[in-house]
């Protein structure tokens, strides 16, 4: 097909054939030619929103971009440039796209919330505006805007594997049930529906189901990056690094983000491989050289020597001069002074945070800190503030019943092994029925 439209003269080809060609082209990774296409496509018509996006995930700057748009002269005999400046929208939406495919995604959320205020329900600056917030870390923000997508399209199943990812980190049991039940009976035949089943799955603990549906997901699409990180985080969570390594590369080699990033160098330190995390952590920073997280993933490399502690903290201290809200790097530091044995650091760092803050993860890090500490009151009094925040906290969930059998002079983890065995039988027959 791709032959028979390239014998097709550079002159004769209508906007649809160039549109076409430069899919085919992107798909099979020739990517300047894809480029090459997608700019005739915008010389044509400069509305034509997909070849914007694609240009921007190729690295072709704003700049360029808009360069590229027709000069000529419209219908009505003015100008083309004239009839195109006063839409200012379709400039933010240029330079929006461009900003996040450069990992600029305060810029880009910017130019997001512009375009959002002149079209409120439009369906693609809600996901994109959804998938921003989640890469800044405000997972409210960005669940309340695929919620927004989803009430503006009930249908809808773009980005609904990402939507998915969130609600499992806030372990809404509840509405990602709703979710795969609802994406299901909308088209099967989507990747996005696999990956949504996945990751329902592998909160059920059944790892196994959900490695296949991640599979399943990759043979309707084998280009789904969420497939490859939902691939890998299974891979690490089963105790296989190697298999981990390989999802998380071709998630890289497909969408260069900070998850694939992450990834790789969780499962990298796994095996361990401690040098080649180390240069995927480095590549990451140089990656997003404005990016907090960036920085903490580099961090994160460090701390896991005892020789590199230190140079972890400058990276942590780093990360929250960049971004002084960033949650991740308040919990890593705090860490890195506990493992040091400077609890009382530990604690009155995280305490100074959640004056500003009122965070689940950070209570949470706080009560797990004063429990070490034998400041068990206290440590009661910040599992309950996590819970009344999230109720569906797992990790302070659990960290409240052992504590709770430390104030009552119990040892926790003999208990603790006893009631995970039986719980794990009744799991096992619930699913058992479900699938029969």
């Amino acid at each position: 097909m791709r032959l028979q439209m390239e014998g097709i003269p550079s002159k004769a080809r209508t906007l649809r054939i160039n549109l076409t060609l430069a899919r085919l082209y992107r798909v099979t990774g020739y990517d300047r030619a894809a480029i090459v296409a997608y700019r005739e496509c915008l010389r044509q018509c400069p509305y034509i929103l997909e070849a914007i996006i694609a240009l921007a995930e190729l690295g072709v700057s704003a700049k360029e971009i808009l360069s590229v748009f027709p000069q000529g002269q419209s219908k009505s005999g003015r100008p083309v440039a004239e009839h195109i400046e006063p839409v200012k929208w379709l400039q933010r939406f240029v330079e929006a796209h461009s900003a996040v495919a450069c990992h600029d995604y305060k810029g880009g959320l910017e130019h997001l919330n512009f375009i959002g205020q002149r079209f409120p329900n439009n369906l693609h600056i809600l996901l994109e505006t959804a998938k921003v917030e989640a890469s800044l870390g405000r997972t409210n923000e960005a669940i309340y805007n695929f919620e927004k997508a989803r009430q503006v399209d009930q249908h809808i199943v773009t980005n609904m594997d990402e939507y998915a990812m969130l609600l499992r980190n806030r372990a809404d049991h509840a509405e990602l049930n709703r979710l795969v039940h609802d994406l299901l009976n909308v088209d099967s035949t989507r990747p996005e529906v696999w990956v949504v089943s996945a990751i329902y799955w592998e909160m059920r603990d059944d790892k196994i189901r959900a490695l296949t549906y991640a599979d399943k997901s990759l043979r309707v699409d084998e280009r789904h990056t969420p497939a490859y990180i939902v691939k890998g985080n299974l891979s690490l969570s089963m105790n296989r690094p190697e298999a981990a390594v390989l999802a998380f590369r071709k998630a890289q080699t497909l969408k260069p983000d900070l998850q694939s990033y992450q990834g790789l160098v969780r499962a990298l330190l796994a095996i361990p491989k401690p040098k080649e995390a180390l240069y995927a952590a480095r590549d990451a920073m140089r990656t997003m050289p404005h990016s907090a997280k960036a920085l903490t993933l580099v961090g994160d490399v460090y701390a896991h020597n005892p020789d590199g502690r230190e140079k972890a903290r400058r990276f942590y201290e780093s990360a929250l001069r960049l971004e002084p809200g960033y949650l991740g790097a308040v919990l890593a530091l705090a860490d890195l002074h506990s493992i040091e044995g400077r609890n009382g650091e530990a604690i009155s760092f995280l305490q100074r945070y959640i004056k500003n803050w009122a965070d689940d993860s950070l209570h949470t890090k706080l009560a797990q800190i004063l429990a070490a500490t034998n400041k068990l009151g206290e440590s009661l009094s910040h599992y309950q503030a996590a819970l009344s925040i999230n109720p569906q906290n797992e990790t302070a969930k659990k960290g409240l019943e052992r504590l709770e059998k430390q104030m009552k002079g119990v040892d926790p983890d003999a208990l603790e092994e006893d009631e995970e065995n039986e719980g794990e039988d009744i799991d096992g027959d619930q699913q058992e029925d479900e699938f029969l």
